[in-house]
């Protein structure tokens, strides 16, 4: 008798690619993933926007912070250092907007989203707790400013960088995560998609950063900007509410349209 064919060998995994194996990661694998992509997003990202982003000058007068394009590649690496850390375990989502997006698309089970989202919401509040942490350790009255001064929470109105109103923040902020939530379906196709796609995803974020910190200190990730409302004062939990509904609003309507355009017979294809 011949031998029986070699199976086709399985392709590697890429980030947000949701298809499991028959032996694929436990959902408690899967949400521990969630977690901690989360935790590094927030943790890197906002380190970055607290501590380096107004450092201060140096002795010849140049400035030492690393400014709004800083704590922009910083949001954009920590999502590719994730992504590629564990993307391949969960599908890398670390936002509940990127969750809802991707199940509007087709791309995920609604059944499955509350976890994810429980997940990454804990990830995000163990980032900024740390970050406290450290900030308890502090020079001065660091700590106590870096409250005062909204713990880099979203804002709009008196506390938007640049000033821009609720209008703003919310177009904004529909806006901003129905494009990111469009650019990770179309990267992380099972046969359109590309290996690259965690970069491209990063690239993505460090963008939509660099177009929108003076607006609202960009959201787009409820997780996020949980995560930094609950230790940025009154006023910025105030406010919380619309960056947690109008990114979550562009992801479903990006999902929607992504499932419209690009599908057959509601399968993405």
């Amino acid at each position: 008798m011949s031998p029986d064919p070699i199976p086709d060998q399985p392709v590697a995994p890429t980030p947000l690619d949701h298809a499991p194996s028959p032996a694929g990661p436990s959902t408690a694998q899967k949400l521990l993933a969630e977690a901690l992509g989360t935790f590094v997003l927030v943790f890197g990202s906002i380190s970055a926007a607290l501590f380096a982003s107004d450092f201060g000058v140096g002795a010849n007068g140049s400035s030492l912070g690393i400014g709004f394009v800083g704590v922009a590649f910083a949001f954009g690496l920590t999502v590719v250092a994730g992504a590629y850390a564990w993307g391949p375990i969960s599908g890398g989502h670390f936002n509940p907007a990127v969750t809802l997006g991707l199940a509007a698309a087709g791309r995920f089970a609604w059944k499955d989203s509350l976890g994810y989202i429980v997940a990454q919401v804990i990830g995000g509040a163990i980032g900024t707790s740390l970050i406290v942490l450290i900030g308890l350790f502090g020079p001065g009255s660091w700590l106590a400013d870096a409250q005062a001064g909204g713990f880099a929470s979203n804002g709009f109105g008196e506390h938007s960088p640049g000033g821009f109103g609720l209008g703003a923040a919310i177009i904004a902020e529909i806006l901003f995560t129905g494009i990111f939530v469009l650019v990770i379906l179309g990267a992380t196709h099972a046969t359109r998609g590309t290996k690259f796609a965690g970069l491209v995803i990063g690239l993505t974020l460090t963008l939509i950063h660099l177009a929108s910190i003076p607006i609202d200190n960009t959201s787009v990730n409820p997780a996020r900007s949980l995560a930094t409302a609950i230790y940025g004062g009154p006023d910025a939990l105030l406010q919380l509410w619309v960056f947690l509904v109008f990114p979550i609003v562009g992801a479903l309507i990006a999902g929607f349209v992504h499932r419209a355009l690009f599908s057959v017979k509601g399968i993405d294809a």
